[in-house]
């Protein structure tokens, strides 16, 4: 065989190994396009990034770091590490003038500034000394088990961080704080990916409300950042949500209320990048109902599933958005226990084009869990949308709110990295055929051995459940969902921890963490390679 022929097979194998996408064969052979059976590997390094918890000196946030232990060896032993953001301040601000306000000019002229020293320095050559690097607050060790820290006070940073080898696949982070003062609440939310377009409906601009968009770049440069708001009549104007700069390894939250000068009480927001990656979130808070995350909604689709709405809830307005040139018809359904049910005098939403629609469900559960299926009234691919569900717990002063966006299904497997030995239920729906999941209960990050259950959710209905506890529990654990068979099964994660009379909770979706990548089968003919 030629060395040139070796050169070829190895270059063949290595893209396929990087893209995914890779043939070898006879030259004018067409087969090569033919479309061919693929093979799912683990992927072998993974990003996440969780954002700055919050400003309340009374905060408790416990982090909580995870990847399932798999059924087919990954890479190498590999690492899992989160680390603080190397210009993280205390209030979650960076670069700028500290005031947690990145939307103003000046942020955005001191955050210039400081991108530009280190231009200078670099080019002084101060850019190449070594510095310390920031300790990890979170260090997986094995996959199968937890690990968690505590953090106390408004001083809690943005993580970011990297899995490889084994610890890669499926690697999952939570950060969930409480704060029993003030805006109080239960905060949680699942750390993220770094993208560039993110959506965020149900955010607001009312004076009644606090809602900041927190970006953490996990880059060693600069991204830039849009932020866009459309209400219910379109957009927002804003000049200050264009150009916002996200310094290296760091975190910038902006008020969404001075992005704006109109109060406005439904508001879809939408963040995109200019250069670089970020990871999105946004925390709110209200006068009246305390604070949670929303975490962004799945892409736009016009068929969108809603999982895991309490029983109990006493208020759910859904807000939805189509970001496109057309109107969306929706029909709208609770899918219930037994089967799915159109609200009374809400069976249906007329989305306008690049405006943001709400609407107030009020009790719809009416005492069993739920989930919103949003699809074409005419049936269909329908017209994309975005959504997500304001969910309102309690009554009077003891009301508290949490988030609930649409969410694609669990996949091959989906986790959920902090549960307790109380508080948890896992809501399981199949908007469409019959699905079969297994749940997996990991170990205790502190002891304890691994359960492991099965559930049926028939379909067109939700099915809640408390979930399995790992025996001899001690610590928290981490749930993970793998479909077994059947249709697609969407879920969430509802964690409770009343307090004083306060129905304090959040909501986390589950979606297929990406923990595998297909890597097509190389097209092979060997025969071409011979003297």
């Amino acid at each position: 065989m030629k060395s040139s022929s070796l050169s070829l097979i190895a270059g063949t194998v290595a893209l396929a190994a990087v893209t995914g996408f890779a043939a070898l064969a006879a030259p004018g052979d067409t087969s090569a396009a033919e479309p061919k059976a693929a093979t799912r590997l683990p992927v072998e390094r993974s990003s996440l990034l969780c954002p700055a918890p919050g400003r309340s000196d009374l905060a408790e946030t416990t982090y909580t770091a995870y990847t399932p232990a798999a059924d087919v060896g990954g890479g190498g032993a590999g690492t899992a590490e989160l680390t603080p953001s190397t210009a993280a301040t205390a209030d979650g601000t960076t670069g700028g003038t500290g005031k947690g306000d990145a939307g103003k000019e000046e942020d955005k002229k001191d955050a210039g500034k400081e991108e530009d020293k280190k231009k200078d320095d670099k080019d002084d050559g101060k850019g190449d000394r070594k510095t310390d690097s920031p300790k990890p607050v979170l260090s997986l060790k094995e996959p199968g088990k937890p690990v968690t820290a505590e953090v106390s006070g408004a001083d809690a940073p943005a993580l970011v961080g990297t899995a490889t080898g084994r610890l890669a696949p499926g690697w999952a982070a939570q950060q969930t704080t409480v704060v029993e003062a003030g805006a109080r609440g239960l905060l949680g939310v699942s750390c993220t990916s770094p993208g560039a377009d993110f959506w965020f409906p149900a955010v607001s601009t009312a004076k009644s409300r606090e809602d900041y968009v927190h970006l953490t770049n996990p880059d060693d440069t600069a991204a830039v950042a849009d932020i866009e708001l459309y209400g219910p009549d379109g957009s927002l104007k804003s000049d200050v949500g264009e150009g916002i700069t996200v310094p290296a390894r760091s975190g910038v939250r902006v008020l969404i209320s001075t992005l704006t000068s109109e109060a406005v009480e439904d508001v879809t927001a939408h963040v995109t990048t200019r250069t670089g990656r970020v990871g999105a979130a946004v925390r709110t808070a209200d006068d009246t109902t305390g604070s949670d995350w929303l975490a962004a909604s799945v892409s736009p689709n016009g068929t969108l599933v809603l999982p895991g709405i309490p029983a109990d809830a006493t208020s759910v307005r859904l807000v939805a958005f189509a970001p496109g040139d057309d109107d969306a018809d929706l029909k709208v359904q609770l899918l219930s226990p037994g089967g799915p049910i159109s609200p009374v005098g809400n069976e249906s939403l007329h989305v306008k084009s690049r405006m943001t629609a709400g609407v107030d469900l009020k009790d719809v559960t009416r005492g069993e869990p739920g989930s919103l299926l949003l699809s074409p009234t005419k049936g269909g691919e329908g017209t994309p949308v975005v959504a997500a569900l304001r969910v309102v717990r309690g009554k009077g002063a003891g009301r508290e709110a949490g988030y609930i966006p649409a969410a694609g299904p669990v996949g091959a497997q989906a986790t959920a990295a902090d549960n307790r030995a109380k508080g948890s239920t896992l809501s399981l729906t199949a908007p469409g055929a019959t699905g079969t999941v297994k749940v997996i209960a990991s170990a205790g990050s502190k002891g304890g051995e691994q359960v492991v259950k099965t559930y049926t959710v028939k379909g067109g209905t939700t099915l809640a459940v408390t979930p399995p506890v790992p025996s001899g529990l001690k610590g928290g654990y981490a749930l993970t969902v793998r479909t077994e068979s059947g249709g697609p099964v969407h879920a969430a994660r509802t964690l409770s921890l009343p307090q004083d009379g306060v129905q304090m909770f959040t909501v986390q979706t589950l979606s297929d963490d990406r923990g595998t990548v297909a890597v097509p089968d190389a097209v092979q003919d060997l025969s071409v390679l011979d003297d």
